[in-house]
């Protein structure tokens, strides 16, 4: 139940305080797996799918959208935040590795922030790719 506090229906802004999208997480399968409905701007939407791995003693996202974009993610809870990330082949430069990192943290006001981070680098430099404020739909 280490991912509970990102279940809800969601409007996600950018630090400028913009709208970047609306997303939806449900549980399910007995609350060990969360799945993402995101639709943001100009008709990108993508879907997750978040599990508890018992043998691996983690959790994995594995996301998918309708630009072909696909995403393997693992981790689990540090501290407050829920981090998963992955170290995979950079598709924009061959014989490289692209790491990324996501980390979901729950505000003392009950919004969340998503923070993506993307390193060619293998970690030395980190980039920001999306800082999203997640506040729920009432």
């Amino acid at each position: 139940r280490q991912f509970d506090f990102w279940i809800g229906r969601w409007e996600v802004f950018t630090p400028d305080g913009k709208k970047a999208g609306e997303n939806t997480i449900e549980a399910i399968d007995g609350g060990c797996a969360l799945i993402e409905r995101w639709q943001g701007g100009g008709g990108f939407t993508g879907t997750s799918l978040n599990s508890w791995d018992a043998q691996a003693r983690q959790w994995r996202q594995h996301w998918i959208d309708n630009q072909g974009g696909l995403l393997r993610l693992a981790g689990g809870l540090e501290g407050r935040s829920m981090v998963l990330a992955s170290a995979e082949p950079d598709p924009k430069r061959p014989g490289s590795t692209l790491r990324q990192r996501i980390r979901w943290t729950l505000q003392a006001d009950g919004t969340v922030r998503q923070h993506w981070e993307t390193s060619p680098d293998n970690g030395a430099t980190w980039a920001t790719a999306f800082d999203g404020r997640y506040v729920k739909v009432r």
